[in-house]
Protein backbone atom coordinates (compact mmCIF):
# COMPACT_ATOMS: atom_id res chain seq x y z
CA UNK A 1 0.00 0.00 0.00
CA UNK A 2 3.14 2.29 0.64
CA UNK A 3 4.76 1.56 -2.43
CA UNK A 4 1.41 2.62 -4.68
CA UNK A 5 0.89 6.00 -2.55
CA UNK A 6 4.69 6.56 -3.27
CA UNK A 7 4.10 5.76 -7.11
CA UNK A 8 0.85 8.35 -7.19
CA UNK A 9 2.57 10.87 -5.32
CA UNK A 10 5.93 10.61 -7.89
CA UNK A 11 3.51 10.99 -10.47
CA UNK A 12 1.71 13.78 -9.23
CA UNK A 13 4.84 15.82 -9.05
CA UNK A 14 6.26 15.16 -12.20
CA UNK A 15 3.18 15.70 -13.55
CA UNK A 16 3.07 19.25 -11.67
CA UNK A 17 6.92 19.79 -12.83
CA UNK A 18 6.02 19.57 -16.18
CA UNK A 19 2.93 21.75 -16.48
CA UNK A 20 4.84 24.57 -15.09
CA UNK A 21 7.36 23.94 -17.79
CA UNK A 22 4.39 24.76 -20.11
CA UNK A 23 2.53 27.51 -21.47
CA UNK A 24 -0.68 27.22 -22.29
CA UNK A 25 -4.15 29.37 -23.17
CA UNK A 26 -7.99 28.97 -22.96
CA UNK A 27 -9.96 30.57 -26.07
CA UNK A 28 -13.50 30.62 -26.31
CA UNK A 29 -13.76 30.07 -30.24
CA UNK A 30 -17.62 30.70 -30.54
CA UNK A 31 -17.69 33.83 -28.57
CA UNK A 32 -14.99 35.45 -30.90
CA UNK A 33 -16.52 34.47 -33.74
CA UNK A 34 -20.25 35.33 -32.25
CA UNK A 35 -18.37 38.80 -31.65
CA UNK A 36 -17.30 39.38 -35.32
CA UNK A 37 -19.82 41.37 -37.28
CA UNK A 38 -19.08 39.16 -40.65
CA UNK A 39 -19.95 35.75 -38.90
CA UNK A 40 -23.41 37.46 -37.50
CA UNK A 41 -24.05 38.73 -40.96
CA UNK A 42 -22.71 35.22 -42.30
CA UNK A 43 -24.91 33.35 -40.19
CA UNK A 44 -27.93 35.49 -40.44
CA UNK A 45 -27.41 35.12 -44.10
CA UNK A 46 -27.48 30.80 -43.27
CA UNK A 47 -30.30 30.87 -41.00
CA UNK A 48 -32.35 33.08 -43.95
CA UNK A 49 -31.94 30.60 -46.68
CA UNK A 50 -32.51 27.57 -44.14
CA UNK A 51 -35.98 29.03 -43.20
CA UNK A 52 -36.49 29.37 -46.89
CA UNK A 53 -35.61 26.01 -47.90
CA UNK A 54 -37.46 24.50 -45.38
CA UNK A 55 -40.77 26.31 -46.00
CA UNK A 56 -40.63 25.08 -49.31
CA UNK A 57 -40.12 21.28 -47.93
CA UNK A 58 -42.82 21.48 -45.17
CA UNK A 59 -45.12 22.60 -48.12
CA UNK A 60 -44.17 20.12 -50.51
CA UNK A 61 -44.70 17.75 -47.13
CA UNK A 62 -48.10 19.45 -46.81
CA UNK A 63 -48.67 18.21 -50.80
CA UNK A 64 -47.93 14.51 -50.00
CA UNK A 65 -50.36 14.74 -47.03
CA UNK A 66 -53.37 15.68 -48.47
CA UNK A 67 -52.58 13.54 -51.46
CA UNK A 68 -52.72 10.30 -48.77
CA UNK A 69 -56.00 12.19 -47.65
CA UNK A 70 -57.37 11.76 -50.88
CA UNK A 71 -56.43 8.36 -51.34
CA UNK A 72 -57.42 7.31 -47.83
CA UNK A 73 -60.89 8.50 -48.97
CA UNK A 74 -60.88 7.30 -52.04
CA UNK A 75 -58.95 3.77 -51.11
CA UNK A 76 -62.65 1.90 -50.78
CA UNK A 77 -63.80 3.11 -54.34
CA UNK A 78 -60.50 1.85 -56.34
CA UNK A 79 -59.26 -0.75 -58.08
CA UNK A 80 -56.14 -3.05 -56.83
CA UNK A 81 -54.40 -1.50 -59.49
CA UNK A 82 -55.63 2.36 -58.84
CA UNK A 83 -54.56 1.61 -54.99
CA UNK A 84 -51.17 0.67 -56.20
CA UNK A 85 -50.60 3.31 -58.31
CA UNK A 86 -51.51 5.95 -55.75
CA UNK A 87 -49.52 4.51 -53.28
CA UNK A 88 -46.61 4.45 -55.43
CA UNK A 89 -47.27 8.12 -56.50
CA UNK A 90 -47.55 9.07 -52.35
CA UNK A 91 -43.88 6.96 -52.15
CA UNK A 92 -42.49 8.62 -55.21
CA UNK A 93 -43.23 11.85 -54.02
CA UNK A 94 -42.47 11.34 -50.15
CA UNK A 95 -38.65 10.21 -51.75
CA UNK A 96 -38.27 13.20 -53.84
CA UNK A 97 -39.03 15.43 -50.68
CA UNK A 98 -36.54 13.76 -48.67
CA UNK A 99 -34.02 13.77 -51.25
CA UNK A 100 -34.60 17.30 -51.93
CA UNK A 101 -34.45 17.67 -47.97
CA UNK A 102 -30.55 15.49 -48.14
CA UNK A 103 -29.48 17.94 -50.96
CA UNK A 104 -30.14 21.30 -49.05
CA UNK A 105 -29.49 19.78 -45.45
CA UNK A 106 -27.64 16.76 -45.55
CA UNK A 107 -23.81 16.37 -44.44
CA UNK A 108 -22.27 17.46 -48.31
CA UNK A 109 -25.71 19.62 -49.05
CA UNK A 110 -26.31 22.96 -50.23
CA UNK A 111 -26.54 24.79 -46.91
CA UNK A 112 -23.04 22.76 -45.52
CA UNK A 113 -21.27 24.10 -48.95
CA UNK A 114 -22.94 27.88 -48.60
CA UNK A 115 -21.75 27.78 -44.64
CA UNK A 116 -18.41 26.44 -46.03
CA UNK A 117 -17.92 29.33 -48.17
CA UNK A 118 -19.31 32.01 -45.96
CA UNK A 119 -17.96 31.00 -42.62
CA UNK A 120 -14.81 28.91 -43.25
CA UNK A 121 -12.59 32.48 -44.43
CA UNK A 122 -13.76 34.28 -41.08
CA UNK A 123 -12.81 30.41 -38.91
CA UNK A 124 -9.41 30.96 -40.88
CA UNK A 125 -8.91 34.48 -40.13
CA UNK A 126 -9.77 33.75 -35.83
CA UNK A 127 -7.06 30.51 -36.32
CA UNK A 128 -4.59 33.01 -37.87
CA UNK A 129 -5.14 35.33 -35.07
CA UNK A 130 -4.69 33.05 -32.84
CA UNK A 131 -1.49 31.29 -33.99
CA UNK A 132 -0.16 34.91 -34.63
CA UNK A 133 -0.94 35.50 -30.82
CA UNK A 134 0.29 31.99 -29.39
CA UNK A 135 3.68 32.74 -31.42
CA UNK A 136 4.16 36.30 -29.95
CA UNK A 137 3.09 35.30 -26.62
CA UNK A 138 5.68 32.16 -26.70
CA UNK A 139 2.58 29.81 -25.82
CA UNK A 140 2.84 26.01 -26.35
CA UNK A 141 -0.80 25.30 -26.52
CA UNK A 142 -3.88 26.94 -27.20
CA UNK A 143 -7.28 24.91 -26.41
CA UNK A 144 -10.79 25.60 -27.10
CA UNK A 145 -13.24 26.44 -24.35
CA UNK A 146 -15.98 25.65 -26.14
CA UNK A 147 -15.15 22.28 -26.55
CA UNK A 148 -15.57 22.02 -30.61
CA UNK A 149 -12.07 21.92 -31.89
CA UNK A 150 -9.99 20.87 -27.99
CA UNK A 151 -6.70 21.87 -29.29
CA UNK A 152 -6.22 24.53 -31.72
CA UNK A 153 -2.86 25.72 -31.70
CA UNK A 154 0.40 23.87 -30.60
CA UNK A 155 4.12 24.09 -30.95
CA UNK A 156 5.26 21.41 -33.27
CA UNK A 157 8.06 20.01 -31.01
CA UNK A 158 5.40 19.06 -28.85
CA UNK A 159 3.95 16.65 -30.46
CA UNK A 160 5.50 12.95 -29.71
CA UNK A 161 3.24 10.83 -31.73
CA UNK A 162 6.92 9.41 -33.80
CA UNK A 163 8.48 8.99 -30.20
CA UNK A 164 5.27 7.09 -29.40
CA UNK A 165 5.39 4.56 -32.18
CA UNK A 166 9.52 4.25 -32.33
CA UNK A 167 8.54 3.16 -28.26
CA UNK A 168 5.91 0.71 -29.27
CA UNK A 169 7.86 -0.85 -32.40
CA UNK A 170 10.50 -0.85 -30.01
CA UNK A 171 8.58 -3.36 -27.24
CA UNK A 172 7.13 -5.16 -29.53
CA UNK A 173 10.12 -7.18 -30.99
Amino acid sequence: MKNRSKIVLFFVLLSGIGLQAQRFALVDVNKVLESMDDYTKAQAELDKVAATWKQEISVEYDKIKALYNKYQAEQVLLTDEQRKSKEEEITNKEKEVRKIQKDKFGEEGELFKKRQDLVRPIQDKVYAAIQEFAQTRDLETIFDMSGSAGVIYYKKELDKTEDVIKKLKMTSK
